[in-house]
């Protein structure tokens, strides 16, 4: 395999001698997948675009990602990662509505709604992508969400008895169904009327 190349910052990619570090060629082939996807989406991102964009070999792309859609899907999130950041203030309800809207707010005003569908719909006829999408991308997300209301039940903000597995579903849940089903309008006034049904119930 060919040496990658030295890079100095803030000019073009330029071919060296020298090998760059793994961790920098890594972020850097993460960086460039991400902004090809969102650019192009998947119908347009291609292993040889980000090994050209990245100036790294397709070897050294493929020892890491098996499949155009594991990277795909790790160039989405480090895309998109800083967007999704899980609040947490104390208060479950503003955390829950800050993060559920923001997340409204990417599926609807930026690339990312679209891909995120594309990455979804081929995860289902690409078993490495489906087992990264739950492992490096729904799996971790959900953790989060649950471990924040989990903590909000020891304050005493949701009731002990109840899943907080099933009040992810009820929430993202809805987001993705709007989102891959568009009868309905997804937006942020849509997310802030789940959370608030979610935690006052809809009973008359």
């Amino acid at each position: 395999m060919r040496e990658e190349a030295e890079r100095t910052p803030g000019t073009p990619t330029r071919r060296g001698r020298g090998r760059r570090p793994a961790d920098e060629v890594r972020a850097e082939a993460l960086a460039a997948a991400g902004a090809l996807l969102l650019r192009d989406g998947m119908a347009g991102f291609t292993i040889e675009g980000v090994a050209q964009e990245a100036g790294v070999s397709k070897t050294t792309l493929y020892k890491w990602w098996p499949s155009r859609g594991t990277l795909a899907l790790d160039g989405y999130f480090h895309a998109v990662e800083s967007t999704l950041a899980f609040p947490d203030t104390g208060d479950i309800a503003a955390d829950l509505t800050t993060q559920v809207r923001a997340f409204v707010r990417l599926l609807t005003g930026t690339p990312a709604g679209r891909v995120i569908a594309e990455l979804v719909g081929q995860a289902q006829t690409d078993p490495d992508l489906s087992a990264a999408l739950l492992e490096r991308y729904s799996g971790p997300r959900r953790g989060l969400a649950v471990d924040a209301m989990r903590r909000a039940q020891e304050r005493g903000q949701l009731r002990a008895g109840i899943d907080p597995q099933v009040l992810v579903d009820q929430l993202w849940g809805a987001c993705y169904h709007r989102l891959l089903l568009p009868n309905e309008p997804l937006t942020e006034d849509f997310a802030t009327q789940l959370v608030d049904n979610l935690l006052h119930g809809v009973a008359g």
